[in-house]
Formats: C-alpha cells, sequence, structure tokens
C-alpha cells in the first residue's frame, strides 16, 4: 500500500508521520506532501531534533501536492479535517482516498457516526410528518415555534452526539518549542502504531 501524508507546509507534521511509519514498518512505501508546500525546503529543525531524540533521523525535502502524486498513493493522510477538505476542493477526482489520520484508524466513532445517522432520519421524519399534520392551523412563525418545542429533545440529542465525535485534527506545532513539537511527535506516534496494525 502506498501512504501520502499530507499536512499544510510539509516541514513539520506529514513528514514526521512519514519518518515514523518508516522506522516502524520498513516495507511501507510512503511519502508525504503540502498544501502549500513549496519545493524542497528543509524539514523543521525542531521536528528534526524531536525525531532525533526518538533515534530518527529525518532526510527530508518538501513537495506541494500534485495530481501526480495523489494519482501515485492507495491511500491520502491528512493532518486535519481542514487539509482534508482542501483537498477535496482542489483535487475532488482523488476523494476516495482521503481520510485524515486519525479518523482511518479510529473504531470508536464508527458507533457515534451510526447512532447520528439514525438520529438525523427519525429528525427529519418527525419534523415532515409534524408539519404535514400542522401546516393548515398554524401560521408560519406560530408553526416554526411549534416545531422547535417539538423537536427540541431530539435535538439535543443530535448535538450530544455530535459533541462526543473525536477531534480529528493532529495539532500544528509550528511556532512552538521542542517540547510542543515532542507532544505532536508522541500524538502522531500513538495514530502510526494503530496505522501500521491496521494496514499489516
Amino acid at each position: 500500500m502506498k501512504i501520502l501524508f499530507i499536512c499544510t507546509g510539509n516541514t513539520c507534521r506529514s513528514p514526521m508521520a512519514e519518518a515514523l511509519i518508516k522506522h516502524k514498518f520498513k516495507e511501507a512505501k510512503v511519502q508525504s506532501a503540502g498544501i502549500f508546500a513549496g519545493q524542497n525546503q528543509r524539514a523543521n529543525q525542531t521536528a528534526m531534533e524531536a525525531l532525533e531524540r526518538k533515534g530518527i533521523t529525518l532526510d527530508h525535502r518538501s513537495q506541494p501536492v500534485t495530481d501526480k502524486l495523489l494519482h501515485w498513493a492507495d491511500l491520502v493522510l491528512t493532518m486535519t479535517t481542514q487539509h482534508k477538505q482542501s483537498l477535496i476542493l482542489q483535487h475532488p477526482k482523488f476523494q476516495d482516498k482521503y481520510f485524515t489520520l486519525k479518523e482511518y484508524v479510529s473504531e470508536a466513532d464508527k458507533k457515534v457516526w451510526s447512532e447520528l445517522k439514525h438520529a438525523y432520519a427519525n429528525y427529519e421524519e418527525k419534523r415532515s410528518i409534524f408539519i404535514q399534520e400542522n401546516q393548515q392551523k398554524l401560521n408560519n412563525s406560530k408553526l416554526e415555534y411549534e416545531l422547535e418545542q417539538h423537536l427540541r429533545d431530539d435535538l439535543d440529542y443530535i448535538q450530544q452526539l455530535e459533541a462526543s465525535l473525536i477531534n480529528y485534527d493532529i495539532s500544528d506545532p509550528f511556532g512552538g518549542d521542542l517540547k510542543i513539537y515532542q507532544e505532536t511527535l508522541n500524538e502522531l506516534d500513538k495514530y502510526i502504531d494503530s496505522l501500521i496494525k491496521k494496514i499489516k
């Protein structure tokens, strides 16, 4: 499986993810790129230092996302939901390959998503039945008010479910000190381990 990691400038998070997986899973075919990356820039010095402390050397040059790269990859893993959305807008024909790293390896949210789909469908059904039954009896503003009261519990339930969804972003260490980079690296490390398990 060919994996492409994506972040913003391809100097911090995506090269760290690439270095981690290459270190732990030698046979992986991996590259990284950035949505706003320049060509051929070295990786961030603090990112390199954080990796060195884990015994990993990072020899990396940045590259921007291209159709050619996206075509090469079987799987495109972004560091944030925003990166994923940018790819969908800029390179829509590859969108079946796009996931955030956390989303791709997480099992926890599958149950919540299925409950949410069910809750949305329920909400829509109740809404249209209520409108059909009360359209003739109530004027528009009264109908809106009554509808809101009628569906309040359903809406609260949907909001609770949405709030329990995982934040799919890997935090951006850019501009932070070594400790911040190490925290991001540890976060990546955890999800890269899950990714390797899933690939194997």
